[in-house]
This record gives C-alpha cells, sequence and structure tokens, in this order.
C-alpha cells in the first residue's frame, strides 16, 4: 500500500525516556474517505508491555495501555471521533460532541472494524489500519501511548498543547487533510 504523508510524533515533555527511539506515522486518504494509519513504534520490543493477541474486536479502557490512536475532525467542527488502536487486535471508536463530551461508543454494526494487521521484530512494533470515514476536509491527531516493561507510560504526538498529556485538545489535532 502506498501511503502519502510520512510524519513522526513527538514523545509528551513530562514523559520519561523509555526503549521508545522513534513513533512514525504514515497515513492514506482513498478517494471514497477511508484513512490508512501505519505506525512503527522504533524500540527494543522485549522491553515493552505489550498485550496478548486476541481476535479482532471492540474493547473499551485500550489507552490504559500501548495503544495507536487516532482523532478525526471534520474542518470547522467541535465535533470529533476517537479510534483507539491495540497491538492484540481490539480497537475501539467513539464519538465526542465536543472537547471531552463524550456522545456514545460507535455502533460496532456500522462495519467499523479497522481491520488491524500487526508486525513484530526485536526493534519494531507495526501496526496498520484502516479507518472508514466519508469523504470531505479533515483535522486529524495521530498519537499512542507506550507503556514500558515496568508500567510507565510515555505519551507521542504530532503536537502537544502545554500542560499534561492530551490528545483531545485542538492543539493535538495537527494535520489537515483535504
Amino acid at each position: 500500500m502506498h501511503f502519502d504523508r510520512a510524519l513522526a510524533l513527538q514523545r509528551h515533555p513530562e514523559s520519561r525516556g523509555g526503549p521508545v527511539r522513534a513513533v512514525r506515522v504514515r497515513v492514506r486518504r482513498s478517494p471514497d474517505g477511508a484513512l490508512a494509519v501505519a505506525y512503527a513504534i522504533e524500540s527494543e520490543i522485549d522491553r515493552l508491555r505489550l498485550p496478548a493477541p486476541r481476535p479482532p474486536r471492540p474493547a473499551d479502557r485500550l489507552w490504559e495501555h500501548t495503544c495507536c490512536e487516532v482523532f478525526v475532525a471534520r474542518k470547522g467542527s467541535a465535533a470529533y471521533r476517537e479510534f483507539n488502536l491495540a497491538p492484540s487486535g481490539e480497537w475501539a471508536a467513539y464519538a465526542f460532541s465536543r472537547y471531552r463530551e463524550r456522545a456514545a461508543r460507535l455502533d460496532v454494526n456500522e462495519g467499523l472494524d479497522p481491520g488491524i494487521v500487526v508486525r513484530r521484530s526485536p526493534t519494531a512494533l507495526e501496526l496498520e489500519a484502516t479507518i472508514r470515514l466519508d469523504a470531505g476536509a479533515l483535522r486529524l491527531g495521530l498519537s499512542a501511548v507506550i507503556e514500558d516493561a515496568d508500567g510507565s507510560l510515555s505519551y507521542w504526538a504530532l503536537a502537544h498543547p502545554p500542560g499534561k498529556p492530551d490528545f483531545h485538545h485542538t492543539d493535538a489535532f495537527a494535520l489537515d487533510l483535504e
């Protein structure tokens, strides 16, 4: 699959260094609006706490452990969606009417399964997924929560607002896609 954009996520300044060297994301938007994302976490993988593979299914609270996240908003709208993509193969999709005001967990029957594909090597974890969206101009927030083997978390994003890590903040929606 050909990806149009390659981006590097930045570690939040308050996150400790840990074993992760880099987090990169590639994105591609198809003419029908679908968004393909490919995350590459460069690290000594045995120094990360990764969930065991599970059957693809929706699950809650994935952000409490290693998880890649995509936040999607229509340009000019306060409403947005959050997609959590775990290396276990589990995923979640939520709708928000505005900043941190959850409207609903999106219905599993909406065909939301992102088809997560995970590859591991001693030096990298790669996660690919496809999120079905309508066509139109979007603002994206791309982020990741990574859990070290000792249980500590580091927070990675295209952009971080001032203060504690907050992927929901409008400053974190740092990529415009037409």
